[in-house]
């Protein structure tokens, strides 16, 4: 399975990540990259992660199946997460709390993980029961489901397959 990850929007919403990135915008995506290989050394899945702008000029480290973009002006990170979601369709899943990219790969297809739901899969091993998967983010009340109210929706389905493979040991 191949993992896009919209870089800043995870740092930004992890204080340690946060903290790295005040020192610089490098050591902030520095602690991201090893973040996620610390956490999945024996994943057999791939992590591109996506930044804004030009790849510095002694290049970002990348361990193991972790690939790092750069997205070119005028495009920006999020051109390029739509970009790639719709290319690998349903063999991605899509890192991010942007709405817009987020609306972007559910229409291709893609698997849609929160940032908060990406980073606390990583740090807190497997709960017994399901994830906390929230369809009504906007704050708007949830319509009430049609057919067997346990199943999940077909969208928090395939998020929980996602989360799944990243809590595995």
């Amino acid at each position: 399975m191949r993992w896009l990850v919209d870089g800043y929007n995870v740092i930004r919403r992890d204080p340690e990540l946060q903290a790295r990135e005040a020192e610089s915008l490098e050591a902030g995506r520095r602690a991201l990259l090893h973040f996620i290989a610390r956490a999945h050394r024996a994943s057999r899945d791939e992590f591109t992660v996506v930044f804004d702008g030009a790849r510095p000029s002694g290049g970002a480290p990348t361990a193991g199946r972790i690939r790092v973009v750069f997205s070119r002006p005028p495009l920006t990170a999020d051109d390029e997460l739509m970009r790639f979601a719709r290319q690998m369709r349903s063999g991605a899943v899509v890192v991010s709390s942007d709405r817009k990219i987020q609306d972007a790969a559910r229409r291709a297809g893609s698997a849609v993980l929160t940032a908060e739901q990406f980073l606390e899969a990583l740090e807190v091993p497997e709960r017994s029961s399901a994830p906390d998967i929230k369809d009504d983010s906007d704050g708007e009340p949830v319509r009430a489901k049609r057919g067997n109210p346990r199943r999940l929706s077909k969208k928090a389905r395939k998020a929980q397959r996602a989360l799944g493979r990243l809590r595995q040991p």
